[in-house]
């Protein structure tokens, strides 16, 4: 059994120092509740043409120093930019009512809950220059 355990933990530690290595704008960690991928982009336009985007079309292409959380086993996600102007899609809305599981240091606890516009599955808030957007894990009935 600890063999087991060595083995993925030093499995982990190789994927680590892989990921970082490269010089790649996102990394994959392992978390208790699923995995987790985050992603910066210097601009909202530039987000979009990132073959691997999944940045979502209403973040304007003017936004600027864009951080995206993403659970990979999942559609939860949680997002940060800053600047840039929202469109008409994006219109006043309920907070989110789901909790957000996802976390970052630059993610105020319970943000999602004070978010007051919707762009699509998104629920968005604005504060001051600053755009905090969270979109809910898609909850799926499965009938037997």
């Amino acid at each position: 059994m600890n063999t087991k355990i060595t083995a993925a933990v030093l499995a982990a530690a190789t994927a680590t120092v892989a990921l970082s290595g490269c010089g790649l704008k996102e990394g994959l960690t392992e978390k208790a509740n699923g995995h987790v991928k985050t992603v910066g982009y210097a601009t909202g336009a530039e987000g979009k043409r990132d073959a691997d985007a999944r940045l979502p079309e209403w973040v304007p292409d003017g936004a600027t120093s864009i951080t995206e959380v993403i659970r990979t086993t999942g559609s939860e996600r949680i997002l940060k930019f800053t600047g840039g102007t929202l469109p008409g899609v994006c219109v006043p809305g309920p907070a989110a009512t789901q909790a957000a599981t996802l976390a970052a240091q630059w993610w105020p606890s319970g943000q999602e809950s004070r978010t007051d516009k919707v762009c699509g599955e998104w629920h968005v808030l604005v504060q001051g220059a600053d755009v905090y957007a969270f979109k809910p894990e898609t909850l799926v009935n499965k009938r037997s």
